[in-house]
């Protein structure tokens, strides 16, 4: 009778091995860093703030950051992950140095934040160059989809409060610019409010679409071929009258809520002017149907407004809401754009929802928690997090083609980023030996292919 080792083999373990990388797929995103210009862009942006013969670049340490925040990590200490690799990353700053240039970028205030947003607006520009076709722009038409997030304190920080779900913590507003069904989505702002700032504040709204509009290319920062979507937490008459502002021109399409007047305009609608709602890919949505409204419900908004509702069966379990009628749960938006079917603007309205993939990504990637205890410096972390994900959405954008460009970060760092590679050093020359038998090797190696074709900035 043999003896039973486990089901898993016995392995000898040992402290002293050399000439092996962790993290080795990683490269992929510093190679997205050097193509996309964005080192040489942050290095310049935090120029007045690196005082003379200063031996790390600011701008350096601020990438590190956001490199080991993409990687997985969730505070300023996890940049030790790449300290420990310096023939793939370079030299890295100490965890002291790093938590001295928060401190200082959090004293800069706007100056910096101004700052860096614009080298990321720079930046972005030219990565949507880069892709070509691939690019949200490609289509003709972007989309910004704006959208608050609840961020969880279990400590005592500036600006947490209750939030209306009844938490603690912080209430940040977030903009993401939507890759459509072929892509992700990557961060154009992130403003960070107090947990009980409200959901349809107006103001917010407002300065939120100025900053996402601030990054998007000078073209697309007015006109129709920008679209402005949100959920019923943009539906107030500032906010949409700011949107529709002579001169701004911008499309939007904001969810409203259902009042006593659009309640009772609903239950006015014949049974003939209900329309199937359609699918993505142009079959009927089963139980749901849209009408448009009009009449007294469209007094007082901005002219050209058009009110869409849809009624539809709630799936099993669903409690109905007081404003729902007849079995059905009814949902309203707003949208300014003409000519199109109502069931179309219904089905680009109710694509809103990817918004809710990017901020499961963004909790995945440094949002989860704001680490730090004064508000500027949760702001310098919100943009470290926008970086990292901006690079985690250029990545696939600009090297991975097929499924892997739809992967989200926790996939991205499992089967890419996580793998190992054995360092070789030859003449002047360091290569990088990646496991032939891993699964994905193949797509690590053609997007290196892929970036390394693209132009070298500069």
């Amino acid at each position: 009778m043999k003896k039973r080792i486990g089901s898993y083999p016995r392995v000898r373990v040992e402290g002293d091995g050399r000439g092996v990388v962790s993290q080795a797929g990683a490269v992929l995103l510093v190679e997205t860093v050097r193509k996309s210009g964005l080192d040489a862009a942050i290095s310049a942006a935090l120029v007045p703030w690196r005082k003379p013969r200063t031996v790390h670049d600011p701008g350096k340490i601020l990438l590190d950051v956001a490199l080991a925040v993409a990687m997985g990590g969730d505070c300023l200490a996890d940049v030790g992950m790449l300290r420990a690799e310096p023939a793939v990353f370079g030299p890295v700053a100490s965890d002291l140095t790093v938590s001295r240039l928060i401190g200082k970028l959090a004293a800069g205030g706007q100056r910096v934040l101004a700052a860096l947003r614009t080298a990321r607006a720079e930046v972005r520009e030219h990565v949507w160059r880069l892709a070509g076709d691939t690019a949200p722009d490609a289509g003709g038409q972007v989309i910004v989809d704006i959208d608050g997030v609840l961020v969880l304190a279990h400590s005592e920080k500036q600006d947490a409060a209750a939030t209306w779900k009844k938490t603690f913590g912080h209430h940040p507003l977030m903009g993401f610019v939507d890759h459509g069904r072929g892509g992700s989505g990557e961060p154009v702002v992130g403003m960070l409010r107090p947990g009980n700032a409200g959901s349809n504040t107006a103001a917010d709204h407002i300065e939120a679409t100025r900053l996402a509009l601030a990054q998007l290319p000078k073209r697309l920062r007015r006109g129709r071929q920008t679209l402005i979507r949100t959920d019923s937490g943009g539906g107030t008459h500032e906010f949409v009258a700011w949107l529709a502002q002579r001169g701004r021109w911008l499309s939007y399409s904001v969810g409203m809520t259902i009042t006593d007047a659009i309640h009772q305009a609903v239950l006015k609608v014949p049974a003939s002017a209900w329309t199937p709602a359609v699918e993505p890919g142009g079959d009927i949505r089963d139980g749901a149907w849209v009408a448009e409204l009009d009449g007294d419900c469209l007094k007082g908004w901005p002219k050209g407004m058009r009110l869409i509702v849809r009624k539809e069966r709630p799936h099993p379990g669903a409690q109905l809401r007081f404003t729902d009628t007849d079995g059905m749960r009814l949902t309203c938006f707003a949208t300014n754009t003409a000519g199109e079917a109502i069931a179309t603007l219904e089905l680009r309205h109710r694509q809103r929802a990817r918004a809710e993939d990017r901020i499961r990504a963004a909790r995945a990637t440094g949002l989860r928690n704001l680490p730090l205890h004064d508000a500027a410096q949760n702001q310098i972390w919100l943009e470290i997090v926008q970086i990292a994900l901006d690079l985690l959405a250029w990545m696939p954008m600009l090297a991975l083609t097929g499924q892997a460009r739809l992967w989200e970060p926790r996939r991205l760092r499992l089967r890419l980023f996580s793998m190992a590679a054995q360092l070789v050093t030859t003449g002047r020359r360091r290569i990088l030996r990646l496991a032939k038998h891993w699964p994905w090797t193949g797509v690590i190696t053609d997007a290196l292919q892929q970036l390394a074709a693209l132009p070298t900035p500069g």
